[in-house]
């Protein structure tokens, strides 16, 4: 398994496996939303606003996680991580979790402050995340499941309340997501 930076050569086995993956889980309709989602961050999206990562297998993609900034009232540097898919075949594996470390890793090295994501706590804590108060920290819409307020801090000083909101990239600033 290699894990690299996604370039837009990937694009559309990216986008594949995305819709792949949620329509699996989650139904057609959902699937459909989360590839046009990741089409739309990797066409809409500054590319010093994104950062993606893909893993691979025998030359096929099984996985794919995207970092988009988020702009926090502090100023510092932060990205939230969404989506993530990785291959239904090989889910449970680890390879999520070596992916996002890997991904996490990158950030690190590129001086970012914190990362935030939103989804299962008992899944993304495997990779440093904890769960953060919108007192903290607030999401940029109203969350619909406050229990999956996640963040951590990769520059190793805690994360400080901030006061106002945060805002995320245009292909992620849908109320639906949140």
């Amino acid at each position: 398994m290699n894990f690299s930076i996604f370039t837009p050569e990937n694009t559309q086995e990216v986008i594949n496996v995305f819709t792949t993956v949620f329509s699996a889980s989650e139904g057609e309709e959902e699937g459909r939303s989360i590839g046009n989602l990741v089409s739309n961050l990797i066409t809409k999206t500054d590319p010093d606003d994104l950062i993606g990562f893909v893993a691979v297998d025998k030359g096929s993609i099984l996985g794919a996680i995207f970092f988009s900034r988020l702009t926090v009232p502090s100023g510092q540097v932060a990205y939230i991580l969404s989506p993530v898919a990785i291959a239904t075949e090989v889910q449970g594996t680890g390879i999520g979790q070596r992916l996002i470390n890997y991904g996490l890793a990158y950030l690190k090295s590129q001086d970012v402050s914190l990362v935030f994501t939103y989804g299962d706590p008992r899944y993304y804590s495997k990779t440093g995340f904890q769960q953060i108060s919108e007192k903290v920290v607030q999401a940029p819409f109203p969350l619909s499941q406050p229990i999956g307020w996640l963040a951590q801090s990769l520059d190793g000083e805690p994360i400080k309340a901030m006061s106002g909101s945060s805002q995320c990239v245009e292909a992620l600033s849908d109320p639906g997501y949140w």
